[in-house]
């Protein structure tokens, strides 16, 4: 049964929601999955994962439920692991050149990698190699050049081991063919040659006295036991094989190694991690036709062709807490998206294909998710429960924020009921961890709950930053304030808005960064100055502040 994964994701600078969203749904659909009849051909595995950095409030909450940190993903562009790759064994650099040819041709493949016993990648032989191998003239010893293996010798020969070591090489000499009286013959040997001859047995003991290394017998003609023990006498391979002088001659240059012929430096190659855009680029401008692919440790894996590209399979993904491409993770426009779960105002991401989209008016995706649960018939694990439960407390500030609803309330009281907790308590310990700014720095403090907006040709992000207390957050302003213009030029924003949220107190002062930003707070709200505004009653970024900010930016236009 073939197993396809779907990634479950919120947005980037995840909040609790968007963390405890994503694995909670991810569980619904597994658990929904683990209903459905065996017997279907393709296993669906749902798989949470994050788009950023865990906030300290989002840790404490994992933690106290004892749940794992989805893992982070930067990036849903198609990679080379989503392509259909050919799993063409890697071969020994030993083989010889016939074999790889016979290798080819079954595998119906112009091109085999090379690998060695840790299955690196040594080289690559193509037909062009194998091609170049018989037609190129060469000397005579390029057997002995190219350190061939008598084993590979005897496999092209079609050949007998009489006697001698098959895992030998043949390091020294030339090839002589064993033809003409005793006297040229004589003339031709030298110490160490390899010598192709016929069946004449003083032609034989002569080769044998002048001592080569290797004799070929050729048309299976009967060798003698007087030749054959002169033989083992000085350690000489003796090979009868069924063809020919002349077919055996032609045929034993096919019998040196690949590696003499391979590729072995400046080998393109790619990874699995590669991104299928970028290999594309590269592909084009080379014409080989097959191209390898490794692993993260080096190690070899398939070969991949140019049609095999055009093949590539999207990552399917889910996402949550968020239907904006500003906010969702990078490349999501490669990817297939199956799912919307969101409670924020419709944004501007677009689908190939319609998708299951699901937008409710609440204060918090999980509770969507908590309503998912009921309608499937699934109940909720005390694990889920804690993770759902914390997720609403947050994203309503405790029942503060006025995008809180009668059925957030309803759902964060039950779900307590079912993890084992106490709001009020659970709430308070998170909020406190939240905003434990000491071991953060001033980017990460800007980055943990930040979002890009967009409205006609404006771009502006807006970061909140909450706390328990109005001195706490005083403390943070004076750390942050001055970063504001890093944000606008590493983000590339025209204004910056950082929400400094005290909870308790239920406001926000609002400080700011850019050209035309202070302008648009006037537009928007009253009691602007120089430096921020204390908004009153002000606690949420997306029923509150955006929808003032967007509506003074529509009246300008």
């Amino acid at each position: 049964m073939e197993e396809k994964k779907v990634w479950v994701v919120g947005h980037k600078n995840p909040d609790t929601d968007s963390i405890c969203a994503a694995i909670a749904y991810a569980d619904l659909k597994n658990r929904i999955e683990e209903k459905t009849p065996s017997s279907q051909e393709h296993r669906v595995t749902y798989v949470a994962k994050r788009a950023g950095n865990v906030n300290a409030e989002t840790a404490y909450v994992l933690d106290y439920f004892h749940v794992q940190a989805p893992e982070l993903i930067n990036d849903v562009g198609t990679q080379m692991k989503d392509i259909s790759i050919r799993k063409t064994q890697g071969v020994s650099g030993h083989i010889s050149m016939k074999k790889a040819w016979e290798m080819m041709k079954i595998l119906k493949v112009v091109t085999l990698p090379v690998v060695n016993s840790r299955n690196q990648l040594e080289g690559l032989i193509v037909t062009g190699d194998i091609a170049k191998s018989y037609m190129d003239v060469y000397d005579n010893s390029i057997l002995s050049t190219a350190r061939t293996q008598y084993k590979n010798i005897i496999e092209t020969l079609e050949g007998d081991l009489l006697t001698g070591n098959e895992h030998g090489y043949f390091v020294k000499g030339k090839v002589v063919i064993g033809v003409g009286s005793q006297e040229t013959l004589a003339e031709s040997l030298e110490s160490d040659d390899l010598v192709i001859i016929g069946d004449r047995e003083e032609s034989q003991l002569l080769s044998l006295a002048s001592n080569c290394s290797c004799m070929i017998v050729t048309n299976g003609f009967e060798v003698s036991e007087e030749v054959i023990e002169a033989a083992k006498a000085r350690d000489v391979v003796v090979i009868s094989t069924p063809y020919d002088m002349f077919t055996a001659a032609r045929l034993i240059n096919q019998s040196m190694p690949i590696k003499y012929f391979m590729t072995k430096s400046d080998i393109i190659h790619f990874h699995l991690d590669d991104y299928v855009d970028e290999v594309s680029d590269t592909v084009a401008k080379i014409r080989h036709r097959d191209f390898p692919i490794l692993d993260e440790n080096q190690h070899y894996v398939g070969m991949f062709s140019r049609r095999n590209l055009l093949s590539a399979q999207k990552k399917q993904v889910i996402l949550v807490d968020h239907n904006e491409k500003s906010q969702a993770v990078s490349n999501i426009e490669e990817a297939e998206i199956l799912e919307i779960i969101d409670h924020h105002r419709l944004g501007s991401l677009e689908t190939i294909a319609p998708v299951y989209f699901r937008n409710q008016p609440l204060g918090c995706t999980s509770t969507i998710i908590y309503q998912m649960y009921q309608e499937k018939g699934i109940p909720v694990e005390p694990e889920m429960a804690g993770l759902l439960c914390a997720a609403i407390l947050s994203d309503t500030l405790m029942f503060r924020s006025p995008t809180c609803t009668e059925v957030d309330k309803e759902a964060a009281t039950c779900l307590a009921k079912i993890a084992g907790v106490e709001v009020t308590e659970l709430a308070q310990k998170m909020f406190e961890a939240g905003s434990n700014f000491d071991s953060k720095s001033e980017e990460e403090i800007l980055s943990q709950d930040f979002k890009i907006f967009h409205s006609g040709d404006t771009t502006f992000g807006v970061s909140q930053v909450s706390a328990m207390s109005r001195q706490e957050l005083d403390k943070v302003q004076k750390r942050i304030a001055p970063k504001l213009g890093y944000m606008l030029g590493e983000k590339k924003l025209d204004m910056e808005f950082v929400m400094l949220t005290d909870i308790l107190n239920e406001s926000t002062y609002l400080i700011y960064e850019g050209e035309g930003a202070l302008a648009l707070i006037k537009d928007a709200c009253t009691g602007a100055e120089e430096d921020g505004v204390l908004l009153k009653g002000v606690v949420s970024r997306k029923k509150q502040l955006i929808p003032m900010l967007m509506n003074a930016l529509a009246e300008r236009a």
